[in-house]
Order: structure tokens, then sequence, then C-alpha cells
């Protein structure tokens, strides 16, 4: 099973069902029902997300518990991150650059370039700020594939070709616009006033 398979919800359990596991890695097996209890899950959710990641488990007995970890350790990419670069070294940019939780999801924001960059910087993590003068060159020796756009709308489209010239085959945008893109290239659009605007209907529907 693929992580393209996968629902959003089910990929962002995993690490809860892998942290967990690691816990208990003493017990040679171990069952949906006994996770969803000590994760406070529904046990019906809990069996339905390991299915989709490693079969269903044996009756009466369960998942065996080191296995069921590596499945879900290949299944996150624990076993080699993914590198990932990001364009905008401005207040969005610089915070995805020093979050640590996406390791856990097999990736890593190696690099963030910045046009107003015209040496070697650092982010508070000790990653690398780069001029785009080095971008070209740095994706292609590193075989990066997935780019983060952090700029502005006025320059996105053009940050967005460089990444496409680059070798970028995905595109995580935060530019409020849309990027034009070939039919190989994949863009997930993040829209933040839109996710704050589902929050406040979410609220309204409480009062």
């Amino acid at each position: 099973m693929d992580r393209c398979t996968l629902t959003k919800a089910t990929l962002g359990r995993l690490p809860t069902y892998l942290n967990y596991l690691k816990s208990v890695v003493d017990n040679d097996h171990v069952s949906a029902t006994t996770i969803a209890k000590a994760l406070s899950l529904g046990e019906v959710q809990v069996r339905k997300d390991l299915n989709a990641v490693s079969g269903a488990g044996r009756p009466k007995v369960g998942y065996e518990t080191d296995a069921l970890i590596n499945r879900i350790e290949r299944v996150l990419g624990a076993e080699e991150l993914t590198p990932v670069i990001l364009v905008g070294a401005g207040k969005i940019g610089k915070a995805l650059l020093d979050y640590g939780g996406f390791n856990e999801f097999g990736v890593d924001i190696i690099a963030a370039f910045d046009r107003n960059s015209e040496a070697f910087e650092f982010g508070n993590k000790g990653k690398k700020i780069l001029p785009m003068d080095c971008f070209e060159s740095f994706c292609k020796e590193r075989k990066v594939q997935i780019g983060i756009v952090t700029v502005g709308a006025n320059a996105a489209q053009q940050v967005c070709d460089i990444m496409v010239k680059s070798g970028i085959k995905a595109i995580w945008n935060f530019a409020p616009c849309r990027l034009d893109v070939p039919s190989d290239v994949i863009v997930k659009q993040e829209n933040l006033a839109l996710s704050l605007a589902h929050l406040n209907n979410q609220r309204n529907n409480l009062i």
C-alpha cells in the first residue's frame, strides 16, 4: 500500500500509532482494540487505518508489533527522508524552514532560497538560506523534486517556472494565486484565508 492511496486523515494519524507501538515493542502482538483504547480513538477507525497500511490483523491475535512498526515507517518514509526546498524566506517561509514536525512524515525541508539573500544565511535551526542564483544547481545535485512557494503573488509564477526548470515535480503553494504548471507537475494550493474562514464558520455553527 503506497502513501498516495491513503487519506490525509489516515496519514495524519500514523505517527501517533507509530509512537505508541514503539512504547509497547516488548509485546509480540497488539490489537486494534488495545491501540484504540490507549489513544482514545474509535476502534473502527483504528482498524480501518491499520488495514489500509498493513492489511487485516489476525483474529484474537492482532498485528505483529515489529512488522506493523516497520510497515508504518516505510509508508511514512522514515527510512530515507525526502528532500524539500522552499523559496521565500519571509515569516511564513522561515517558520516552515524551522519546523521540525515534517520529519515524522518522511520529508525534510533542507534549505530555503530568497532573492534578497546575497550570501549564505541560516534559519533559527541552522538550515541554510541561499541566494536564488544557485537554486537550479542545488536542486539538480540533490535530486530535489518537491518545492514550497512562500513568496508574494507577483513573484509566484516566476518562482514556479524556475522550480519546474530545476526538476521540481510537486509544489506546495502559499502564494494567493493560481500557478500554471505542466501536466506532470502537482500543485497543492494552501489558502490561509480560506482555512481561517472555515474555522470561523465552524465556530459560528457552535453558537
